[in-house]
């Protein structure tokens, strides 16, 4: 997979060069690409910003530097995600389904957004990833990166993505490592055990209370 981010920010996105993003791309299984939106601008200044028609607090992303960086990576069979608070809330399933495509270009938002006709000029995915207002979109960008490489057929093992979190619309069973027991609290004993078909019984019964406690709403689907 190629994925292009657009940014105002590039140096932002250090985290991209670690851990398990930073396997998948020694593989060649991912490739991503930086551009500075500034780079775009026509302005003399390299301006990238300017204040909303009918006034209000703020200023917006300029159409023009955007657009062009758009048009500078796009390809047939690009997807456009733009990260906003007004988007639908990113979930497992789209880190999924997003997986499987070929090339992916993110526009990272600042400011109070980007003007709207942009999203009428391209077909642009909105994606939030909470409830909640972020100073740009370099960071839910990233989320959603880290989220969808794990997908890529041959970055994690089948068993790892099998195991997670959301699988199944459960959340994860608790897991324990050495020392047995520690500060006085113990490993419970059926880990220990040896049994590996009740070891999978406990962990069910585990995941299902996990959900019940914390995400009862993942129950319902």
């Amino acid at each position: 997979m190629k994925i292009n981010i657009l940014s105002l920010f590039p140096d932002a996105f250090s985290y991209l060069n670690e851990s398990i993003i930073k396997r998948a791309k020694e593989k060649n299984l991912l490739e991503i690409t930086i551009s500075n939106i500034r780079d775009f601008s026509k302005d003399k200044h390299k301006k990238c910003d300017d204040y909303p028609f009918g006034g209000g607090a703020g200023m917006l992303m300029s159409i023009q530097p955007v657009f062009d960086a758009i048009k500078s990576v796009k390809k047939r069979n690009s997807v456009i995600i733009f990260p906003s608070p007004s988007g639908k809330v990113f979930t497992h399933e789209d880190a999924k389904e997003l997986s499987l495509n070929k090339h992916i270009i993110f526009v990272c938002g600042h400011y109070e957004g980007v003007d709207e006709r942009l999203f009428e000029l391209f077909d642009i995915k909105k994606y939030s990833i909470g409830d909640y207002v972020l100073t740009g979109g370099e960071l839910p960008t990233m989320v959603m990166i880290d989220a969808i490489s794990r997908q890529i057929d041959g970055v994690l093992t089948k068993d790892s993505l099998n195991e997670e979190s959301f699988t199944d619309n459960l959340l994860e069973y608790p897991q324990y490592t050495r020392p047995a027991v520690f500060k006085g609290e113990k490993v419970p004993e059926v880990l220990l055990s040896g049994n590996h078909q009740e070891i999978a019984k406990w962990r069910k019964e585990k995941s299902l209370e996990q959900t019940i406690k914390n995400r009862p709403d993942l129950i319902n689907k």
